[in-house]
C-alpha cells in the first residue's frame, strides 16, 4: 500500500512537471495559474502546493529540469566527435539549435532571468551546463589548442553571446539564420586559436 500511495505521490508531481511545463512554454510565467495546472491533470490545488510549495516552485522546478536535459544534449552533441576543439563546436551548435525548442527559448531565456532574478537563474545554468562549456575551454587551454587566459571571462562571454543568438533565433523568421549563426560563431571561436 505504502509503495502505491509513493508511487501516486510521484506521478502527480510528475504530471504537474509536464503540465506546468507545458504552459510555462505556451503562455509564459506570468499567464500561467497554478489551480489551472492541477485542474488539469485531475488534481488539486493542494496537492500542487504539496509538491512544490507555490507557481514558484512549480516554475523553479520546471526549469531545473530544461537545464538538465538542455546540458545533457549538449554534452550528447559534443560526445559524438572525438576532437576537443570539434566537441567545443558540436556543444554550442546544439545549443543555438535548441532555441528552436519552445520550452527552452521561453522558458530559459526569457522567463527565468526576470522571474529567477540573475544571480539565481545563473547558478543554476552553472550547475546545469556553463561548468561543461569552461571545462572544454580549460582542456583547450591546456592543450594549447586556446592562447592561454583567464577561463571564467570567456566562458561568460560565449555563454552571453550564444544565449543571445540563441533568443535570436527563435524569433527570426529567416530560414538561413541558424547557418548564418553557426558561420558567425566559427568565425569567433576561430579568433580564440592559438
Amino acid at each position: 500500500m505504502a509503495g502505491t500511495r509513493i508511487e501516486q505521490r510521484e506521478a502527480t508531481r510528475r504530471a504537474l512537471l509536464e503540465e506546468g511545463r507545458r504552459r510555462f512554454a505556451a503562455d509564459g510565467y506570468h499567464e500561467v495559474v497554478l489551480a489551472d495546472v492541477a485542474q488539469a491533470i485531475g488534481s488539486t490545488k493542494g496537492a500542487a502546493y504539496h509538491h512544490f510549495g507555490s507557481k514558484l516552485g512549480l516554475f523553479r522546478a520546471v526549469v531545473a529540469e530544461v537545464q538538465a536535459e538542455l546540458g545533457e544534449r549538449v554534452a550528447r552533441e559534443a560526445d559524438r566527435v572525438e576532437d576537443p576543439w570539434e566537441q567545443l563546436r558540436a556543444g554550442c551548435r546544439a545549443f543555438l539549435a535548441a532555441g528552436a525548442d519552445p520550452a527552452v527559448r521561453r522558458i530559459l531565456l526569457v522567463d527565468a532571468p526576470t522571474v529567477l532574478g540573475w544571480d539565481e537563474w545563473r547558478s543554476m545554468d552553472e550547475d546545469a551546463s556553463a561548468r561543461h562549456l569552461a571545462e572544454a575551454l580549460e582542456g583547450l587551454i591546456a592543450t594549447g589548442t586556446i592562447a592561454p587566459q583567464p577561463v571564467e571571462p570567456l566562458a561568460r562571454l560565449l555563454s552571453g553571446a550564444m544565449n543571445e543568438a540563441a533568443l535570436w533565433l527563435a524569433r527570426s523568421k529567416d530560414p538561413d539564420a541558424l547557418a548564418a549563426t553557426e558561420r558567425a560563431l566559427d568565425r569567433l571561436l576561430d579568433g580564440l586559436r592559438a
